[in-house]
């Protein structure tokens, strides 16, 4: 069953190709219904994967399936291969499955954008080749056993989500946050790209035979444990490039700018790529390479605790800015920003399971929440504000309650996905004794709760606020609804998997880390773990009864409480000025840039040249008119010539 596992790969790609060369003949109907059934087969190829997988012994449960050798050049040999084992089979059934229920609601959606049905075909086509394209190169991103077929998976994700981000490009704010996602990126994909340079000449220089032209991360973990000295040299600057390449893609500190700008692309992109998929790309390639960022930990740096600092200050500065906010699509853009901070504090103190549960959790719910700001962005003509709305829950009642389900969920309400994810993460961090990282995760869990339930009770409860769009509004055909369902079912049930006497995932992840030198984090006593247990819940709904007491009961309280904090206010609405920070850099570069050109160059070097030229220019017009085209004046001048010639040598002859 798992040699067939390269099938995954075949109904996105083929879907992908027929669409672009057949879609437009195709039509509408034939072209979503082919992207959506595509990575629905690859889903079933996913738990057939899962399966197979299950059946095997725990000690056996890592098979590697050789499909070509790509090239060989020296000690460089690339294989594409596929590495299955229960970190990839998690990532290709998350991938798959909140894919194809995004898949499905794009139908309905991108139905919707129609003005002028010609153009709309095009356009209809493009965008399920275009997500097509993004779940080939994602899955070759967490299926493939080597680092080059990660990387190529890396900048595949990445072109998909620049076409996507920019895909409504006759806007200049759409082209102008798909430029800016892809710059923002390539800073933290040159970090990657050096990080597997570094690797790849340690392992030449010091590998055995059968590692010394390999990247495979088995290969390297071989090698480290083995032998820990022999990459101990490269382990600091390796993991901190990597590091750099995960705060790029995942959208961490300093890297983060790009993601709630590329809210402009269709709100089913923003669901798949930049909630569910893509933007956790970051936190798998750190569990991954994990051995690798143990071994620089070991070597005396504190590159893990680097790792969960980013992920906190991260996690709060997202939540702060999200309760600024009043662009519904912009607070979850805040809000993933914040809930990758988490997974980041997660990965940082050693507890990988943690981290890879809540990017399971997070993507059901957050791609719940974000179809239904979709949902509601079509009910409303397209607006987001949510001060302009109000008393939906009459007018969409699968919509408010899906969304109220997910918002739940995120809130860490108890008993939901999301409360058994988040409290994970915070046991792990208190367990692995960072009461601080500790107490900041708990106060963002605070933040949490109150955004996203303000989310919830602006846009649904109390009196509409723009009477059009309230007339107007109405609830989604059903191909959008019931991935909604599907999804809020998830997000109440899906804390189950790692539930020890349900399915526990921890189990199920944790043989693939034996080969670390050092342990996850620790764990608390039980009766602490109870306390902490308590004390997330307590949180979460103090958390969501501020939220009530501010928005429903006493909602003129916000003006008074905004302006008594007006200086904080300011900070989070300005994205703690990062944007402010880079843009000046970027003028700085900019000019720079034109002091250099017309100063030095086209002043300095090419004034210099051309001054040259001018010289001789000038010189040559000066001896041309020496040339007559008189014979007799040639001839006088020769006689002169040979006059001072011969004065010359008579003169010197005399002198000696």
């Amino acid at each position: 069953m798992l040699n067939f596992a390269w099938l995954i790969f075949v109904p996105p790609l083929a879907a992908l190709l027929v669409n672009l060369f057949f879609g437009r003949r195709l039509g509408r109907a034939a072209v979503g219904f082919l992207g959506a059934a595509a990575v629905g087969l690859s889903f079933l190829v996913a738990v057939a994967m899962l399966i197979g997988l299950w059946r095997l012994p725990v000690e056996q449960r890592t098979v590697t399936i050789l499909l070509w050798s790509w090239i060989e050049i020296g000690q460089f040999r690339p294989e594409i291969a596929l590495l299955i084992d229960p970190l990839s089979t998690l990532m290709a059934l998350v991938v798959t499955g909140v894919g194809f229920l995004i898949h499905v609601y794009s139908i309905g959606y991108m139905k919707l954008d129609d003005e002028h049905h010609e153009l709309d075909v095009r356009r209809y086509v493009r965008y399920f080749v275009f997500v097509n394209f993004f779940i080939v190169a994602m899955l070759a991103l967490v299926l493939g056993n080597n680092l080059l077929l990660l990387y190529l998976g890396w900048e595949g994700v990445g072109l998909a989500s620049y076409l996507l981000i920019g895909f409504w490009f006759h806007k200049p704010s759409a082209r102008d946050a798909g430029k800016k996602a892809f710059i923002v990126n390539r800073i933290g994909d040159f970090g990657m790209a050096l990080a597997i340079l570094l690797i790849f000449r340690q392992l030449a220089i010091t590998g055995e035979a059968a590692q010394a032209g390999s990247l495979a991360f088995y290969d390297i973990f071989a090698v480290i444990e083995a032998n820990p000295a022999a990459l101990l040299g490269i382990a600091v600057a390796a993991s901190l490039l990597m590091l750099l390449a995960a705060t790029g893609k995942s959208a961490q500190i300093p890297l983060w700018v790009w993601l709630p700008d590329a809210m402009e692309g269709p709100t089913p992109v923003s669901a798949l790529i930049h909630a569910a998929t893509m933007v956790t790309a970051g936190v798998y390639m750190i569990v991954r390479m994990s051995p690798l960022f143990e071994l620089a930990t070991v070597a005396g740096s504190n590159v893990m605790l680097v790792v969960a600092w980013i992920g906190g200050l991260t996690a709060l500065m997202g939540a702060t800015i999200a309760l600024t906010k009043t662009d519904l699509k912009r607070i979850l853009a805040y809000s993933t920003v914040s809930q990758l901070g988490f997974m980041f504090m997660a990965v940082g103190v050693g507890s990988y399971v943690a981290a890879m549960f809540h990017l399971t959790t997070h993507a059901v719910f957050k791609a719940c929440l974000f179809l239904g700001a979709g949902a509601v962005m079509h009910a409303t003509h397209g607006e987001l504000n949510i001060n302009k709305m109000g008393g939906l829950k009459d007018k969409m009642r699968s919509t408010y309650l899906t969304f109220t389900i997910a918002a739940a969920a995120l809130a860490g309400f108890p008993l939901m996905s999301g409360y058994f994810s988040k409290d994970a993460i915070l046991v792990a961090e208190f367990g692995a004794h960072q009461y601080l990282l500790y107490v900041l995760g708990l106060g963002t869990a605070l933040l949490t709760a109150i955004y996203a339930f303000k989310m919830v009770f602006v846009v649904f409860w109390g009196q509409p606020r723009d009477k059009k769009l309230y007339d107007h509004a109405h609830e989604q055909p059903r191909l959008m609804t019931w991935p909604l369902w599907i999804l809020a079912f998830l997000a109440i049930f899906g804390g189950l998997i790692n539930l020890p006497f349900v399915a526990s995932l921890e189990h199920w992840i944790e043989p693939i880390y034996e080969l670390g030198p050092v342990g996850a984090a620790g764990h608390p006593d039980v009766a602490m773990e109870i306390v902490l247990l308590v004390l997330s819940a307590l949180t979460a709904l103090v958390g969501i009864y501020l939220a009530y007491f501010f928005y429903v009961k006493q909602p003129g309280r916000t003006d008074a409480i905004r302006e008594r904090l007006s200086a904080l206010h300011q900070v989070a609405s300005a994205g703690y000025y990062f944007d402010r920070v880079y843009d000046s850099i970027r003028q700085g570069l900019w000019s720079t840039a034109h002091f250099l050109a017309d100063t030095i160059d086209r002043g300095g070097i090419d004034g210099a040249v051309n001054g040259v030229a001018r010289g001789v220019g000038w010189l040559g017009e000066r001896t041309r008119r020496l040339q007559t085209g008189l014979v007799g004046v040639y001839a006088l001048t020769m006689f002169v010539g040979l006059v001072i010639v011969l004065g010359y040598f008579l003169i010197t002859s005399l002198v000696n």
